[in-house]
């Protein structure tokens, strides 16, 4: 018997099954363009080394930065870095800001309103701990409706630079 090629008119409509094909045995030149679904893609396949440049909208960046979040007033509030890009707090009390889930590299802004009081809102930890907060320049001015334009950046776990300004009069 002749040893002939065997071509897709020689075979019967599903006479080849998936357990018939080995792994890997399908290369990328020979699936249609439409092949792959996403329901076929999981998580994995994806890196970041697979996206264009700029194929991420602002709509698909993570909430933290794309969202403003009203801090609850007390003593000590919590800021946690993954929540929002942008808070806001009128405070009640002297006020402890407690930086949750610090990311390097990640600048938040915090409008602190002044109260009309005398308190105080430029004290700092990290976690609960204590920390190193640098401040670069300006002082938190209470006085009421005063708007308090804080910076602050994360350097390290536990290291944080920031500045208070206010608006130019």
């Amino acid at each position: 018997m002749a040893i002939t090629k065997v071509t897709a008119n020689v075979l019967a409509d599903n006479a080849v099954s998936a357990s018939s094909i080995a792994d890997g045995a399908i290369a990328t030149a020979k699936l249609a363009d439409d092949a792959v679904t996403t329901a076929k893609i999981t998580d994995a396949n994806i890196t970041s080394g697979k996206l264009a440049d700029d194929s991420v909208s602002f709509e698909k960046v993570d909430a933290e930065f794309t969202t403003s979040s009203a801090l609850t007033a007390g003593a000590t509030v919590d800021v946690d870095y993954d929540a929002a890009q942008v808070f806001t707090l009128t405070p009640n009390a002297n006020t402890t800001f407690n930086i949750t889930n610090p990311k390097i590299g990640v600048t938040k802004t915090i409008i602190v309103t002044g109260a009309g009081s005398t308190y105080t809102a430029d004290t700092w930890t990290v976690g609960g701990g204590a920390g190193t907060f640098n401040r670069i320049a300006g002082e938190y001015d209470d006085t009421s409706s005063t708007k308090n334009f804080y910076q602050i950046t994360c350097i390290s776990a536990t290291e944080f630079w920031y500045s208070i300004s206010q608006i130019a009069s």
